[in-house]
């Protein structure tokens, strides 16, 4: 089977050709390798096999540059789960050895892929893991509601008794309303605020486009949470959350999520994937448990190019730095343009 590299953003109907694709999701669209390659530069580099048009297998790669981290392909920068789709193990094995004779070509130091842990088996050791949570929308509100932990549905009464207000959102403002809660949230985490760059992409290329939404709670005419979903076909994903702790009493959150089911079920999405959490961020799993979806893991493989082995660890990160916590916004948003483009 020949197994071709492609740039989807050049491909014009790449869309309508990933649609053949099991178990393609958001994160293998235009949409989506248009915000990475515009925000940071990357290189797309999906290798892709196809059969009479149609998607049989495909691994999306983003080639990453960087003098401070080293040159790389990673499947996908900044996405949360990129299991690769191939129809057969046979289909697989050819994407993996394609991409792995790029790689030494080009000189990277390894391949990192976010998912695809069937194909993996247990020939390869992931180097991090963490854990997803996905909710079936196949059912009224009111039948969904009461799957919730009783915590949840008390602090959805909570919220709406406080006269918090949630609305669903499309522009440019709302996404600049968000940043500035996302910005306090990073900081509050001991981590940089993303780029402002990369969430103007997100807007332009996701939200705008019918792709996303944002949605903001407002309490006394003051934003105090927010999130940003985006769709796929009949599928949506919680992508960003982020809150004014000064407000946390009033439960906005979980107003903000459910809001944001309600509004899934009424337009005929079929489900909701809650992103990735850290095995060890026990506050947001319980909050994300609170809403009786079905909990995974999600296993990252990390392949060197230099020795053909697996790492087992990841290096060089952490999920978080107390000098970040004790800086002014402005210098961490400075950090931020200066640093994620070299993480990836």
């Amino acid at each position: 089977m020949n197994i071709s590299i492609l740039n989807p953003i050049e491909h014009p109907t790449w869309d309508e050709m990933l649609i053949t694709a099991d178990r393609a999701t958001f994160f293998h669209t235009t949409a989506w390798a248009r915000v990475l390659s515009d925000s940071y530069g990357y290189k797309p580099l999906y290798f892709a096999a196809i059969d009479n048009g149609k998607l049989a297998g495909l691994i999306p790669v983003m080639e990453i540059e960087s003098f401070l981290t080293g040159k790389r392909g990673v499947s996908l920068p900044f996405t949360d789960i990129c299991h690769p789709i191939a129809g057969t193990s046979d289909i697989f094995q050819a994407l993996m050895e394609r991409l792995t004779q790029h790689g030494k070509s080009a000189g990277w130091k390894h391949i990192e892929i976010k998912g695809g842990g069937t194909f993996w088996g247990k020939a390869a050791a992931p180097c991090a893991e963490y854990v997803t949570h996905l909710l079936d929308l196949g059912t009224d509100e009111n039948a969904l509601q009461k799957t919730f932990r009783d915590s949840t549905r008390r602090n959805i009464r909570k919220a709406y008794r406080a006269g918090v207000a949630v609305t669903f959102q499309h522009t440019a403002e709302a996404m600049a309303a968000f940043y500035e809660l996302h910005c306090r949230t990073r900081r509050r985490h001991g981590l940089p605020p993303q780029p402002w760059h990369f969430f103007e992409k997100v807007c332009a290329h996701v939200v705008a486009a019918g792709k996303g939404g944002v949605l903001l709670a407002a309490h006394a005419g003051k934003t105090v949470a927010g999130a940003v979903y985006f769709f796929y076909r009949d599928r949506a994903l919680f992508k960003f959350g982020a809150s004014d702790r000064a407000f946390q009493h009033l439960r906005a959150n979980n107003l903000v999520m459910w809001e944001a089911i309600q509004w899934f079920i009424r337009n005929g999405f079929r489900s909701l994937h809650f992103g990735r959490s850290e095995t060890e961020n026990e506050g947001l799993l319980q909050f994300k448990r609170g809403w009786g979806a079905q909990e995974s893991r999600v296993a990252y493989y990390r392949l060197s190019l230099r020795e053909n082995t697996f790492s087992a660890a990841r290096n060089g990160t952490r999920s978080s730095y107390p000098l970040f916590k004790m800086l002014p916004i402005p210098v961490l948003r400075i950090a931020g343009n200066l640093l994620y483009r070299h993480v990836g």
